[in-house]
């Protein structure tokens, strides 16, 4: 073709370099919209905290009803795989449940908090002390020498009785929020900071599953995994244990609000009650919220917040929804 004939391994080299450059240009075009483009559509990757996968999970589909040309895919595997797969770049979105550190903003994280959610221990729904359990609770400094010291080891000496039978604590051994939210209320702890007597469990569903199993054991979970979502009960065989705030040696009526979820969410949102360990649970992204991620990010601090309150979760105040959509705006 007129002094333009290319040998086999000339094209070869050719063809090899279009694609590059192709693949390249798709990859700078979809950074420019938030997400990357799959089966046709564009796609928002979200990983990370156990505690904001299942309202996660209701707001994408909720989402994806009113845009079909969006898909949300999102997984779990704690706010430490959430924030590095963030700062890394592969995914748009990583849930955190807990706050964003200094040498994660220092890495160019930004991130809006966009719920409430509460931590709570829990106990196995046989134990053979429940009904003392329920109707006196535990105070902050008994579940600290659980969790923290370690010096109450057996359920007599928790509860003043002559029984030998050991309390088997269990801790999260995966970076998460929930751990460091329930050692932050026990005191100025972090997750490391855990009796060395604790068994290690990974993931939230994990801590609910070894208490279940086990009769004399004691964790903590996100209320999303003690409570069933259709019935708002607790989940068969677990049952979270009630905080003796004031430490008169029984749960007063304005201390019960562990019936339902509903009954743990209203308790978190109002400041009438004592409130159960609760944080703030963030959306982080790398650097900026850009194209179809910034506007799924704004719905959910809008048109997404009537679903909160159904959906397990403590609603924001007006004031906090508007900072968060100033951070996005930039």
């Amino acid at each position: 073709m007129g002094g333009f004939n290319l040998s086999c391994k000339q094209r070869k080299i050719i063809n090899k370099k279009m694609i590059a450059t192709i693949a390249f240009f798709i990859i700078f075009i979809s950074g420019f919209s938030g997400c990357v483009q799959q089966d046709g559509k564009n796609t928002i990757k979200v990983s990370g905290a156990f505690s904001l996968y299942p309202m996660m999970v209701i707001w994408a589909e909720q989402y994806q009803k009113l845009h079909s040309e969006i898909q949300i895919e999102i997984s779990s595997g704690g706010a430490g795989k959430g924030m590095s797969d963030a700062i890394a770049g592969i995914v748009n979105l990583g849930m955190v449940s807990r706050d964003i550190r200094p040498e994660e903003t220092n890495q160019g994280v930004i991130g809006v908090s966009v719920v409430k959610d509460a931590v709570l221990p829990t106990i196995n729904a046989n134990n053979p002390y429940i009904d003392t359990i329920l109707q006196n609770g535990l105070t902050k400094q008994q579940l600290h020498d659980i969790f923290i010291t370690g010096s109450i080891t057996t359920w007599g000496q928790l509860l003043n009785t002559s029984s030998s039978e050991p309390i088997r604590v269990y801790s999260r051994s995966d970076p998460c929020g929930a751990a460091e939210t329930w050692a932050h209320y026990l005191g100025d702890y972090t997750q490391d900071d855990f009796t060395t007597r604790a068994s290690k469990v990974k993931d939230d569903p994990g801590v609910a599953g070894a208490v279940i199993s086990d009769t004399l054991g004691i964790g903590y979970n996100n209320v999303n995994y003690i409570y069933s979502y259709d019935t708002k009960k607790p989940y068969a065989g677990i049952k979270p244990v009630p905080i003796d705030f004031n430490e008169n040696g029984i749960i007063d009526s304005d201390e019960n609000f562990y019936d339902t979820r509903d009954d743990v969410v209203y308790a978190e949102i109002t400041g009438a009650l004592p409130t159960p360990p609760s944080r703030y649970v963030y959306l982080v992204t790398k650097n900026a919220f850009t194209g179809d991620t910034k506007e799924f990010v704004e719905w959910i601090l809008t048109e997404g917040q009537k679903y909160v309150i159904s959906g397990g979760y403590g609603t924001l105040s007006n004031e906090i929804i508007a900072e968060q959509l100033q951070i996005i705006s930039g």
